[in-house]
């Protein structure tokens, strides 16, 4: 998409009119669903700790032959439409029991910027992931968002069962903005792997995330 002020303009209003995300709660197997343990408009919180350790806010009691496992929130925010009904009744997996609407931090309104502005390289297999030395090394040297791209460079290298297959870049030359993965990474099929940009856009794309800084908390 073609960057300019009137398009920061324009993404930074959608973002100040709805700053939130929904998290639909649902059963991971069957079961009965014995007990709520909230209601509607209670905080929760998410996983939390350097390494998610401590758990989140329980959410409610699932039943499973005779085993009542507590599920608990993934995300913290304000619970919203519980359903009720459920209360009792035996559920097949993946029903949805509740909403939580979480407000976005700063680093997440920039995430989901990003993935709407740039061109993003996505993983096409689950599968692990490695910079390619030479774009390891140009980023280590010049910094992310300031290596440049041409077609037929390789950006990383895909490792699946003892194979492994470059991800090569397609298109015109472009900015690597962003490495959305760490060395070594498993990375699910579709998930984001890069974000590239063309060099006139990237001035935009800083003043964007600049825009986010001075607007929102960390």
């Amino acid at each position: 998409m073609a960057l300019d002020n009137q398009k920061i303009n324009q993404l930074l209003q959608s973002f100040r009119a709805n700053p939130y995300r929904i998290f639909v709660v649902v059963t991971p197997h069957t079961g009965y669903l014995r007990e709520f343990l909230v209601k509607e408009g209670d905080e929760v919180k998410g996983p939390a700790g350097k390494w998610l350790e401590k758990p989140g806010s329980p959410l409610f009691v699932l039943e499973r032959e005779r085993n009542p496992k507590t599920i608990r929130a993934k995300a913290s925010g304000q619970v919203a439409k519980i359903n009720w009904e459920l209360q009792g009744r035996f559920v097949e997996a993946f029903t949805p029991v509740l909403e939580i609407k979480h407000t976005l931090t700063q680093k997440e309104i920039i995430a989901e910027l990003l993935r709407k502005i740039l061109h993003i390289v996505t993983a096409p297999e689950k599968a692990r992931y490695f910079l390619s030395p030479e774009l390891a090394q140009k980023i280590e040297k010049a910094g992310e968002g300031r290596v440049v791209v041409k077609p037929g460079d390789e950006l990383a290298i895909m490792s699946f069962m003892k194979r492994e297959t470059p991800i090569v870049h397609e298109g015109p030359p472009m900015v690597v903005f962003r490495v959305f993965f760490a060395r070594g990474q498993m990375v699910d099929q579709g998930e984001p792997l890069f974000g590239l940009c063309l060099e006139e856009e990237r001035p935009y794309v800083e003043k964007l995330i600049a825009r986010v800084k001075e607007e929102w908390p960390t």
